[in-house]
């Protein structure tokens, strides 16, 4: 079936990219199938991180992703109509059951699934704890779940961040898929993708361009030498926004 919205907005994207001059660092194309479903759960810290991250997919095998995004974003006069044209699925937080069962339908369909595990972005740029559901998926579905960083995009897009001078790097790491079945413990197997996606976190710094001299860290992890607040400080802000 023909793609008559998605194509174009990948095409787009590419385009605005180009322009801002990201140079994009991808490793682990070779771990998205060429067919068939899967699950990707993915890293959130920008606001860039759904046109990002699928495009590891277009370049694997020209293959779209099917992003689960609040049901917000589809009442948009705009967004609306470009979400359900590109056939991502709305997530209604307080019924999340119907985002869940068409995630899983799409999956046995052979669709690669989007999934932010964390809920919301981190503003540790550190992966925060994970919701379960990319898991239960991946087993209701009976699908690979693969494990994905991407890294960079809180320098163009952020909280309260928006800097759209070039020359940027964008660093995306996919990790080895996971094969969880029927039976398997549902919470093991979401510590255990935690911890795949922090390792690749890591090996995604590690090859990161580091800041040059004078410049503020702001965009890179406190543990790594940047100014950016730990998990515990991101939590105590999420907590005070919250309340206010």
């Amino acid at each position: 079936m023909a793609e008559l919205v998605y194509r174009p907005v990948i095409l787009t994207a590419k385009t605005l990219f180009a322009a801002l001059g990201i140079r994009f660092d991808i490793v682990g194309l070779d771990r998205i199938p060429r067919s068939g479903g899967a699950i990707i759960a993915i890293n959130h810290t920008s606001y860039l991180d759904f046109a990002l991250s699928g495009l590891p997919a277009e370049y694997a095998g020209h293959r779209l992703v099917r992003f689960m995004a609040k049901d917000a974003i589809f009442r948009h006069p705009v967004g609306g109509p470009l979400m359900r044209g590109m056939k991502h699925i709305p997530v209604d937080r307080e019924a999340g059951s119907q985002a869940f069962r068409d995630a899983v339908r799409a999956a046995k369909d052979g669709e690669l699934i989007g999934v932010f595990p964390e809920a919301t972005m981190s503003r540790s740029f550190e992966v925060k704890d994970i919701k379960n559901g990319a898991v239960r998926m991946a087993i209701a579905a009976d699908v690979p779940l693969i494990p994905m960083i991407v890294f960079g995009g809180q320098r163009i897009l952020g909280y309260d961040r928006k800097d759209f001078s070039r020359g940027k790097t964008v660093a995306m790491t996919l990790g080895e898929p996971m094969h969880p079945k029927r039976g398997d413990d549902t919470e093991v197997l979401t510590v255990e993708l935690h911890e795949r996606m922090a390792a690749l976190l890591d090996e995604t710094l590690d090859r990161y361009p580091a800041p040059v001299p004078g410049e503020d860290p702001w965009w890179l992890p406190k543990r790594r030498g940047g100014t950016a607040p730990s998990l515990e400080e991101a939590e105590a802000i999420e907590e005070r926004i919250r309340a206010e």
